[in-house]
């Protein structure tokens, strides 16, 4: 994995924590409690656990709607 790529699921992950912190700055408690719960002990926390709440994936899934050639173009 590139620099890149950790540097980018480095940056969801602050984002997200971000995010929370602000939202529920009433909870603060039950904030931190949860993003221990996604990454794991500081220690040995895993920033990549965040992508799973990372609406921008790119999903490349096919419309089920629409059958294998249907649209061709017609000469």
């Amino acid at each position: 994995m590139g620099l890149g790529a950790k540097n980018r699921q480095k940056q969801t992950a602050d984002i997200c924590k971000q995010h929370l912190r602000e939202k529920y700055r009433d909870k603060l408690a039950l904030v931190e409690e949860f993003i221990v719960e996604i990454e794991g002990a500081p220690k040995n926390g895993d920033v990549t656990r965040w992508g799973q709440f990372n609406r921008h994936k790119g999903s490349k899934k096919r419309d089920a709607s629409a059958p294998r050639g249907a649209f061709r173009e017609v000469a």
